[in-house]
């Protein structure tokens, strides 16, 4: 995931919808709302009207939740668990995040980076080490931390088979999310089973496939759907949300739901 168009620079930008979304909740139910803030990269992060119809799975995610759980989205294009925290973002998070608040955490595909010693980080050692800042920021705060391991790209053998593409990240995620005791919502290992589901041509139909873009790693509209109900449903089978607080997880969601704003000047 490149640093070029599909850059999101202002962090700012990210806060307007919880700000708005929980100020009318609050005000119709008398109670502040809980909020699920969001933590991560491309994938998740919300796109602007120059990157149509590139679709982060976190621009879909609140069609899943009920409207009492506004959703935060901070993800941004091209960061790493090591340069969100270094460009100040997650400190931007831990300003805002309130007690019983949940802070999504999903990293992995820039910490592979080896040629970016910015972002790059190793499996089993500073991977670890920065997704532990993300954890005990959150706890100091009253927030409960949840991991999600990182999307997985679309990539297929000659056979047909859909292949890993993030090495020892979602073990090492896995392991550490054991060791501290942290919910994991496993999306890797859902993702490349719904691509394997879905077979090597039809998948197509999920990534940002154009006239002019073969992009197995993005999203469009479908693709951000689908892997927005794999993460509503594992906060739901994780108990990390309760039934009441899912909706339309067996719902079909219009394409045209998904809009892509002007970006900040």
């Amino acid at each position: 995931m490149s640093l070029s168009r599909r850059q999101v620079t202002a962090a700012a930008v990210a806060t307007v919808p919880l700000a708005f979304a929980t100020t009318g909740t609050a005000q119709a139910t008398g109670r502040r709302a809980r909020a699920l803030y969001i933590a991560g990269d491309s994938t998740a992060a919300q796109k602007y009207a120059d990157a149509a119809p590139e679709t982060g799975w976190g621009m879909a995610l609140p069609f899943f939740l009920h409207k009492d759980r506004p959703v935060a989205n901070h993800a941004v294009n091209g960061r790493s668990s090591k340069s969100f925290i270094d460009e100040g973002r997650l400190a931007v998070i831990l300003r805002q995040i309130q007690p019983d608040d949940f802070l999504l955490i999903q990293f992995g595909h820039n910490d592979e980076k080896t040629e970016d010693p910015t972002r790059y980080t190793e499996p089993w050692s500073t991977y670890q080490q920065y997704l532990r800042q993300y954890i005990d920021g959150a706890r100091a705060r009253g927030a409960r931390p949840v991991l999600a391991t990182s999307v997985e790209r679309r990539k297929f053998d000659a056979a047909g088979k859909a292949l890993p593409t993030h090495r020892d990240y979602p073990a090492a995620m896995r392991a550490l999310a054991k060791e501290e005791q942290v919910t994991l919502l496993d999306i890797q290992a859902l993702s490349i089973a719904l691509w394997q589901r879905l077979g090597a041509e039809e998948s197509k139909k999920y990534f940002n496939w154009t006239a002019t873009e073969q992009d197995n790693t993005h999203f469009n509209p479908p693709g951000a759907i689908a892997v927005a109900r794999l993460v509503a449903r594992e906060l739901l089978r994780s108990k990390v949300l309760t039934p009441s607080e899912v909706r339309r997880l067996d719902e079909t969601i219009p394409e045209s739901w998904i809009t892509w704003p002007k970006a900040a000047a």
